[in-house]
C-alpha cells in the first residue's frame, strides 16, 4: 500500500497545480459510499417521502365511511315544583300514580311491574313476584245488615239497634296467644293499582290496610282487601300546616271550619265506601290544635261507632268510638335499610312492652320490607295482630 501512494505523488510532483473551479463533491460522494451513510440516508428519504404523501394526499383513511355530528348542549330543563298533599294524595295523583302503574287498574288486564331497589319486583296483573302471595282468609262481606244507613252521598256506618258497631263487626277477629303483639297499618292504598294488589295479595291478611278516600273504584278495592282477609280503614284529610299550599283535596277537615264544615265533609268522606271499622289521618296537624275541629270530628266517630287510629301525631287524644295511636312510622325514610331498621325497632317495644303498633305508606319498598319482615315474626317470638286489636274504648 505504501508503494502504490510513492507512485502517485511521484507521478504528479513536477506538474503544475490545477486551477480550483469551486468546492469538490467527492468527499461527499466519498461519504455517500459508505454504507451505514447510505443506509440512513434511504431511511430518512422514506420518511420525507411519506410526510408529502399524507401532505398531499390528506388522510389515509379519508375513503373510508364517516359522520360528523354537531353536538349541542341543551338548556338544563326546569325543575318541577314540588308536589302538593293534594297531588300527592287525591283525585290530583290519579294521573300520576297510574302511569307509575302501567295503566292498569282492577278490571282490566296488563302487565305492570314496579321493580324494587333490591332486584325484586311487584306486580299488579299476576306477574312473578318475590314473595308468596298469601292464601285468603276471607272476611264478611261489606256492607252487613244492621251497620249501615242511607246517607245523602251514600251509606254512612251506623249503630245496629242490638248494640253492634262497625268498629268491631268490620275488624279482623284476633285471638292472642300470649306472646308480645306488634302491628302494622299500611296506608296510601286505592291510587296505585300495582301496590294496591301488591299490598292486598302479599301481605299477611292481619296487616290492616288504609285506602284513600278519593280513589276510584274504592268499594272494589276494599271488598278484595276484605276477602283476602285484611281490616281496612278509610283515611280522613286534615289540615296541614302550609295549608293550602300544602292541600289534602277539596274535603279536608279544616281547623277553624266549625262544627257544621266538618260534619258535612265527614258525611261525604264516610259514605264513599262500605267495610272499614275505623279511619286514619291523612296529614292533619293543625287541625289535631283545633277543639272545635277535633271535638266535632271524634263526636261523628263516636255516635257512629268507628274507631279513630292516628299516625301518631295525635298523641291518643281520646274520643271516636275505640282509639289508638301509632308508636312510629316506618318509612319516613324510604329505603329497604331504614324500613327494616323501623320494623326491627317496632319489633323491639313489642318484646319491652308486650305490643307495638306501625303504620307506613304503600310505597313499593314499604310493602316489599313489611313482607319480608312479617314473615319471620312467630320465629322471633312475636305475635302479627290486626291493628283493631290494639284500639281501647275511651275511658278503659
Amino acid at each position: 500500500m505504501f508503494a502504490k501512494r510513492q507512485s502517485a505523488l511521484a507521478a504528479t510532483a513536477g506538474t503544475a497545480p490545477r486551477a480550483k473551479d469551486g468546492p469538490s463533491l467527492k468527499p461527499v460522494v466519498d461519504a455517500l459510499k459508505k454504507p451505514p451513510v447510505a443506509a440512513g440516508l434511504a431511511g430518512l428519504l422514506l420518511l420525507s417521502a411519506s410526510a408529502l404523501f399524507l401532505t398531499v394526499l390528506g388522510d389515509p383513511k379519508a375513503g373510508t365511511p364517516s359522520a360528523h355530528v354537531a353536538l349541542e348542549r341543551d338548556a338544563p330543563a326546569p325543575q318541577a315544583p314540588a308536589p302538593t298533599g293534594f297531588e300527592a294524595f287525591s283525585m290530583g295523583a290519579m294521573g300520576l300514580y297510574q302511569n307509575l302503574a302501567g295503566g292498569a287498574d282492577p278490571a282490566a288486564g296488563g302487565d305492570a311491574v314496579i321493580t324494587l331497589p333490591d332486584g325484586g319486583s311487584v306486580s299488579g296483573q299476576g306477574a312473578p313476584i318475590t314473595a308468596p302471595v298469601h292464601a285468603a282468609s276471607p272476611l264478611a262481606k261489606a256492607p252487613i245488615a244492621g251497620l249501615w244507613q242511607p246517607g245523602s252521598n251514600g251509606p254512612l256506618p251506623m249503630i245496629a239497634p242490638d248494640g253492634r258497631v262497625p268498629a268491631q263487626a268490620y275488624a279482623r277477629p284476633f285471638r292472642p296467644n300470649g306472646k308480645p303483639r306488634v302491628s302494622l297499618i299500611v296506608g296510601g292504598l286505592g291510587l296505585n293499582a300495582v301496590t294496591t294488589r301488591a299490598a292486598i295479595e302479599r301481605l299477611p291478611p292481619e296487616v290492616t290496610l288504609s285506602f284513600v278516600p278519593y280513589a276510584d273504584n274504592l268499594q272494589g278495592w276494599i271488598d278484595q282487601a276484605r276477602a283476602q282477609g285484611h281490616e281496612v280503614m278509610l283515611e280522613m284529610p286534615m289540615e296541614p300546616t302550609g295549608y293550602p299550599d300544602n292541600d289534602p283535596g277539596p274535603y279536608t277537615l279544616l281547623a277553624d271550619g266549625g262544627t257544621d264544615d266538618v260534619t258535612a265533609k265527614m258525611d261525604w268522606l264516610l259514605s264513599r265506601a262500605t267495610g272499614y271499622f275505623g279511619v286514619t289521618n291523612y296529614l292533619g296537624d293543625r287541625f289535631a290544635g283545633s277543639d272545635t275541629g277535633m271535638n266535632a270530628f271524634l263526636s261523628v266517630l263516636r255516635q257512629r261507632g268507628v274507631a279513630f287510629l292516628d299516625d301518631g301525631s295525635f298523641q291518643r287524644r281520646p274520643g271516636a268510638w275505640a282509639r289508638a295511636s301509632a308508636d312510629r312510622v316506618i318509612d319516613r325514610t324510604q329505603s329497604p335499610a331504614a324500613i327494616v331498621a323501623a320494623l326491627n325497632g317496632l319489633e323491639a317495644q313489642a318484646k319491652l312492652r308486650g305490643s307495638a303498633l306501625g303504620a307506613g305508606f304503600s310505597y313499593p319498598v314499604t310493602v316489599e320490607a313489611a313482607a319480608r319482615w312479617t314473615a319471620g315474626l312467630e320465629q322471633r317470638g312475636l305475635q302479627l295482630a290486626p291493628a283493631s286489636s290494639m284500639s281501647m274504648r275511651p275511658g278503659r
